[in-house]
């Protein structure tokens, strides 16, 4: 039986402190007024920042600046008009591009909350879907890694709901088809394309998809939950409980596949509205498969650590690693099918989603590549690796990195442009949410035995090599 230690819930308070003043002083220092902004894109343009300086001076040295001998003939009050008409524009386009930069500074902790809330949250989702494919696969090497899975899985129902509660009361800082003059036939800001999406990108019916996702995926976690703690006090040969694990398993895994698509639909890809992917949800599914694998490892290597788990041995870590090993594969044939197809056929409407991220976000972008094939690739290769433990949280703290950097990618680019940085609100943003998935998940394995004695295929668990 683990006991939550004092030490890990202070550990875990901390990093919540931390995290809740870092994205307070994100939220703080995102209210800027226009003035500030355009003092901002001025200093930028000086140094040759975000500001389009070359052009800004070019401009002023053609227009503002010229002494030849052709600049009071007869047409100098014709020019003159033009200079000021010339001149009107450009403030106009200037406070315009401000109004913008600004609404995307406001956009940025809104954002660093909920690419962190998600990260965590796809996590716990990742580990519930692994957990029923060992149930429906009648897997034989994992049920001493199930108290394990149950533990992350404790987060999921708190996780998706403070995820769609951030992306309801964010509205259009996130999602800019939230923002009504966007379907208004009237507004200046009318999109035919988000008007002619909004039977299914309207505001009620996200609400209403997001809670019949979060209710399927609760309503299966506390029901497989309930009998494999049942199955544990059940007689010799009641294997009951086990086969209700299995039935609902199975009706899960369906309704897992349909719903994670529709959520990544809705929770990641509608960030942009224009783009569109048939592979995005088998994309995101492989990021929050990996991730998930990745934190059970990290998870069962610490409690060995603490001299719990006896009977995990080196095969079970090895199996694990090469999930970790395989799925980061799996992952980067996803990614490299979906960029490959749309860069290459290049559709404007399909490569601007590309473009974006590789003129604005290249270090993380491709970083993102590296973290989440590369070095998995080289570091889990070799077999014998995939049994040292260090090796393992080293690969696995990577990975995690990795996919995190992963998100950060699907919504910055939509939501903040440019004006991106990993810093004070990016950086509380995940010590909160780290601190709240410890608080959670450790109380969870804390309140049942850490060997699910009562499971068929637990024997064959124990004597698991490979």
């Amino acid at each position: 039986m683990y006991t939550f230690s004092n030490r890990l819930k202070i550990f875990a308070g901390i990093l919540i402190v931390l995290g809740l003043l870092g994205v307070t002083y994100g939220f703080m220092n995102s209210h800027k007024t226009l003035d500030q902004v355009k003092e901002m894109l001025a200093a930028e343009a000086s140094h040759g920042g975000h500001g389009d300086s070359h052009q800004t001076e070019e401009h002023v040295v053609k227009g503002g600046n010229d002494h030849s001998d052709n600049a009071h003939d007869t047409n100098s009050h014709g020019a003159l008009e033009d200079a000021g008409h010339h001149s009107s524009t450009d403030a106009h386009h200037g406070d315009e591009h401000a109004k913008h930069v600004q609404h995307q500074i406001h956009n940025r902790p809104w954002s660093a909350l909920y690419v962190a809330a998600f990260f965590f949250m796809m996590i716990a989702l990742g580990v519930l879907a692994f957990y029923a494919i060992q149930f429906a696969a009648q897997a034989g090497w994992s049920p001493l890694l199930f108290r394990v899975m149950e533990g992350i899985t404790y987060y999921l129902l708190p996780g998706a709901i403070i995820v769609l509660a951030i992306a309801m009361m964010a509205g259009d800082h996130i999602f800019v088809w939230m923002n009504p003059d966007m379907v208004n036939p009237e507004s200046e800001h009318f999109d035919k394309l988000v008007a002619g999406k909004s039977g299914w990108l309207n505001s009620t019916g996200f609400l209403i998809r997001g809670i019949i996702f979060i209710a399927g995926w609760s309503i299966y976690r506390f029901f497989a939950r309930k009998f494999s703690l049942a199955q544990d006090e059940a007689a010799a040969g009641d294997n009951s409980n086990f086969k209700k694990s299995f039935r609902i398993a199975a009706g899960f895994l369906v309704f897992f596949i349909y719903t994670e698509s529709m959520m990544s639909w809705d929770w990641i890809m509608s960030v942009d509205p224009h783009w569109f992917s048939t592979l995005f949800g088998w994309y995101v599914f492989a990021s929050m498969f990996v991730s998930g694998i990745t934190v059970i490892a990290l998870i069962t290597i610490y409690l060995k650590s603490k001299g719990l788990l006896p009977q995990v041995n080196d095969s079970h870590i090895h199996d694990l690693a090469k999930f970790m090993f395989g799925i980061s594969i799996f992952w980067t044939y996803l990614w490299f099918s979906q960029f490959m197809l749309i860069w290459y056929s290049n559709i404007p409407e399909e490569v601007t989603y590309f473009v974006t991220r590789i003129e604005d976000y290249k270090l993380p972008f491709f970083g993102m590549v590296a973290m989440n094939f590369i070095f998995p690739l080289l570091l889990l290769m070799n077999s014998d690796y995939k049994r040292i433990p260090w090796f393992v949280v080293m690969a696995g703290v990577v990975i995690l990195a990795g996919h995190y950097l992963d998100i950060f990618n699907m919504i910055m680019p939509a939501t903040v442009g440019d004006r991106w940085f990993i810093g004070v609100p990016e950086i509380g943003s995940i010590l909160l949410f780290a601190g709240l998935f410890l608080l959670l998940v450790f109380y969870a394995i804390s309140k049942a035995p850490l060997t699910a004695k009562g499971n068929p295929f637990v024997k064959e668990s124990e004597h698991f090599h490979y």
